[in-house]
C-alpha cells in the first residue's frame, strides 16, 4: 500500500503538471523531467546521481544537522531530566525557553551571524536550537510522566539520588526520550535549511534557493526529494536504536512474544 501511494502521488503530480490547465502547475517540471535529469550522467543543470557536487551537499547537510543533533541530545536530555526531577531548576529554566522556544529559526539567523565567525558556526547554531528545545521538551514530559509511587519506593528503600536518578528516571522517561529525539531530528532538517537557504554555500538547501535563482527547476525538486530521504532515514534510525533500547518495556508490558 505504500507504494501505492506513491504512485498516486506521482500520477497526481503528473496530471497537474501537463493537464491542468492552471498555469502555476504548467511551470513547476514534471516527474519524468526530474528523474531524467537525476539519473543523467551528464545532467542539463550540473547536478544527478552521477556527480560529485550532489553528493558534497549531501554531506554538507548531514554533518550540520548531525553535530546540532548532537549537541541538542547532550544538552537537551540533561537540562530536560534536571526541569522534570528538581522544581527549582524547572522555575529558572521554564520561563526562559518559553520565551525563547516561539522564536522561529529564520529569526535566529541574523543573531547568529552576528555572534559565530563565519557562516558555517551560525547555520549549526540555528539548527541546534530547534532541536534543543524539542529534545529538552519531551524529555521534561517523559520525567513528569513518572509515577510518583516509583520515586516513594525508591525512596523507602533507602536509593540514593544517583540510583532515582539511573533505575528510574532514566528508565521512565527513555520512551518519551527518543519520541523527542525523532522530533528533534525532524525539526534539526527544517531548520537547517532555512539557515543554508541564507547563510551557507553548500547543502541541500542552498541548492534549492540558489536552483530556484537559476531558474533551474528540476533540480529543486531533486534537493527536496532528496532532503526528504535523508532525513527519513535519520529519523528511521533513532526509532530503530530506541526499539532496540526499549525492549525491557516491551517485555515487561507482555507485548515482545520473541
Amino acid at each position: 500500500m505504500m507504494w501505492a501511494g506513491y504512485l498516486l502521488t506521482l500520477v497526481a503530480w503528473y496530471v497537474c503538471v501537463k493537464w491542468l490547465p492552471v498555469p502555476s502547475f504548467q511551470r513547476l517540471p514534471d516527474p519524468l523531467t526530474v528523474m531524467v535529469e537525476w539519473l543523467n550522467p551528464d545532467p542539463d543543470y550540473g547536478l544527478s546521481f552521477f556527480t560529485g557536487d550532489y553528493y558534497l551537499h549531501i554531506w554538507y547537510s548531514t554533518y550540520r544537522a548531525t553535530t546540532s543533533f548532537a549537541l541538542a541530545v547532550l544538552l537537551g536530555v540533561p537540562l530536560g531530566i534536571l526541569m522534570g526531577w528538581r522544581a527549582t531548576v524547572h522555575e529558572y529554566a521554564s520561563a526562559l525557553l518559553g520565551i525563547l522556544r516561539p522564536i522561529p529559526p529564520l529569526a535566529w539567523v541574523p543573531v547568529a551571524i552576528l555572534i559565530f565567525p563565519g557562516n558555517e558556526p551560525a547555520v549549526i547554531f540555528v539548527t541546534f536550537l530547534v532541536a534543543f528545545f524539542a529534545t529538552t521538551m519531551n524529555t521534561l514530559l517523559g520525567v513528569r510522566s513518572i509515577d510518583s509511587d516509583y520515586f516513594r519506593a525508591a525512596q523507602c528503600l533507602g536509593a540514593k539520588p544517583r540510583d532515582i536518578l539511573l533505575d528510574v528516571i532514566i528508565p521512565g522517561a527513555l520512551p518519551s526520550i527518543f519520541t523527542g529525539l525523532q522530533i528533534a531530528m525532524g525539526a534539526a532538517w527544517f531548520s537547517l535549511v532555512a539557515g543554508e537557504m541564507i547563510a551557507a554555500q553548500y547543502g541541500l538547501g542552498f541548492m534549492i534557493l540558489e536552483s530556484y535563482n537559476l531558474v533551474q527547476y528540476p533540480t529543486i525538486v531533486i534537493m527536496m526529494v532528496t532532503l526528504g530521504i535523508v532525513g527519513y532515514a535519520s529519523s528511521a534510525i533513532i526509532r530503530i536504536v530506541g526499539s532496540r533500547l526499549m525492549r525491557w518495556r516491551e517485555q515487561s508490558l507482555g507485548l515482545d512474544t520473541a
